[in-house]
């Protein structure tokens, strides 16, 4: 297994459990990948995981993190039920909720909409059809009844305007699409299988979402399994020149192995085999995809019980078309964020920190590209780039305090993410959020195949249909389904469904 972010741990803990020798290499010092975690100030900080949906008895992810072995000793919290995410948009003092559990999401829209009930009945109709369309994600072993070219063609935005001429609960419905990093070509479904698992149910990680990397690597080791930190592969080795016969690590060993499975971006995982081993057609194919946008986050540490904990996050748009985002105006940045206080055990009223998400070009941090910095690797960052950070974070905060007031005055210290940091850390090429993005233009152009034209070589993680806790783990489960029986696979999950 290359890499033990979500998605080799995943596969590591299915294969080990249905008896497969298992070796993860993790080239960092932290495995994890987005469930990595940082301290400052004593504070505990997500790098990616925020809140996760799907986690009532029954529910799809729920499932899952009970077959992983998980589940009962995850430490979490259960979000705000009137309204676990909050939208709110410039120059207005009305704060737009999305109510836990679809019987209250209608009802708090209806009640800021009510003209609109049709429309919203509706939305909420099209989720969960969108939903079914996709057996996997709902951990049925069958063949989706609705053609997949026309189910990946239908837009977001243009969907969501076709239900209502009402420009701000179009907004309002769109209005969480930084869990995905939509834009105009974001198909429907991503927008269905995302929101609807936060509608659901939400959650967060008490003290942070590193403790799912750590039960699932005791899992892993429980059954047999071996992880090793600070082992990058570099190269491959082939005797039959077919097949892959071994990894080559940074350090010169090589890890022997009969089967493959890399969590790895599909482009990098090319560079590190060789295109040889791949056609033309396809190395193109997978280079030619965009990836999402990259982030600029904030990490703010709060005076001692100055900042009395939120349990619901905060979207905020400097303006409409929200939308549009993602291809800010550079001299109007940032147009948007979102605002996220950590659920920490020592005190349940005040929080110790918050997290500021905001979009960023990753090109922008172009001059400072090969420069690297990790604990595991230290590195220096030149004075212009620290000093461009620091301008970006006055930013940001500026823009959080003209929403929150008395919020610049609480802060004790503060800490910022770029896309190298994402990058170093997370082992991708522009630091990206979420992956490949997704094009309703050509829905199946960014649907990529576990299988590889390497016998023994598959891939996983966010790339494999969808991204983020819930879309990663059943895209391990789709990765795991070519080398065990996928009928009986799913029948053990299902069979925690209470």
């Amino acid at each position: 297994m290359i890499g033990s972010g979500l998605g080799g741990l995943a596969c590591g803990n299915i294969l080990s459990k249905a008896g497969f020798k298992v070796i993860i290499l993790e080239r960092n010092h932290q495995i994890g990948g987005n469930l990595q975690v940082f301290s400052r100030d004593k504070t505990v900080f997500d790098t990616g995981v925020h809140y996760i949906g799907g986690l009532d008895k029954g529910q799809n992810l729920y499932k899952i993190f009970k077959y992983f072995g998980i589940m009962d000793h995850l430490n979490l919290i259960r979000m705000d039920e009137e309204g676990f995410d909050r939208i709110n948009f410039l120059g207005e003092e009305k704060v737009y909720k999305y109510g836990m559990g679809y019987d209250k999401f209608y009802e708090n829209l209806v009640a800021d909409f009510p003209e609109e009930k049709e429309a919203i009945r509706k939305y909420c109709d099209l989720i969960l059809n969108f939903c079914d369309r996709f057996p996997m994600y709902q951990l049925r072993d069958e063949v989706g009844k609705y053609s997949m070219d026309e189910t990946l063609l239908v837009n977001a935005k243009e969907l969501i305007e076709s239900l209502t001429d009402n420009e701000r609960l179009r907004d309002v419905l769109g209005g969480t699409n930084a869990l995905y990093a939509g834009t105009e070509k974001t198909p429907f479904y991503v927008h269905a299988l995302v929101v609807n698992t936060y509608i659901e149910s939400s959650w967060r990680c008490v003290d942070g979402g590193s403790q799912i990397a750590i039960l699932m690597q005791k899992e892993i080791r429980k059954h047999g399994g071996e992880i090793v930190k600070r082992a990058e592969v570099v190269g491959v080795e082939s005797e039959d020149g077919k097949n892959l016969s071994a990894v080559v690590l940074r350090d010169g060993r090589t890890v022997k192995g009969k089967n493959f499975i890399s969590n790895m971006h599909p482009k990098q995982t090319i560079d590190v085999v060789g295109e040889k081993f791949f056609r033309k057609a396809y190395v193109n194919r997978i280079k030619g995809l965009k990836n999402t946008i990259s982030s600029f986050t904030v990490h703010v540490v709060f005076k001692k019980k100055t900042f009395k904990y939120i349990n619901h996050n905060l979207y905020y748009f400097n303006e409409t078309g929200v939308w549009d985002m993602v291809d800010y105006d550079e001299a109007q940045w940032p147009m948007n964020f979102m605002f996220s206080t950590p659920a920490n055990s020592k005190d349940p009223e005040y929080c110790d920190g918050a997290s500021i998400m905001c979009y960023m070009k990753s090109e922008l941090f172009d001059p400072w590209r090969d420069s690297f910095n990790t604990i595991a690797e230290k590195g220096q960052r030149p004075q212009d780039y620290l000093d461009f950070k620091e301008e970006c974070t006055q930013k940001i905060l500026d823009l959080v305090a003209s929403k929150i007031p008395g919020f610049k005055d609480k802060v004790e210290s503060y800490y910022a993410s770029t896309p190298l940091t994402f990058k170093d850390y997370i082992n991708t090429d522009d630091g990206h959020l979420y992956g490949i993005e997704k094009d309703s233009n050509d829905g199946l152009k960014t649907f990529i195949n576990p299988k590889t034209r390497i016998p023994n070589l598959f891939l996983t993680g966010a790339n494999i249909n969808l991204h983020g806790i819930l879309g990663v783990s059943i895209s391990s489960i789709v990765t795991c389904a070519e080398l065990i029986d996928r009928h009986e696979l799913l029948a053990k999950i299902n069979e925690f469904g209470e």
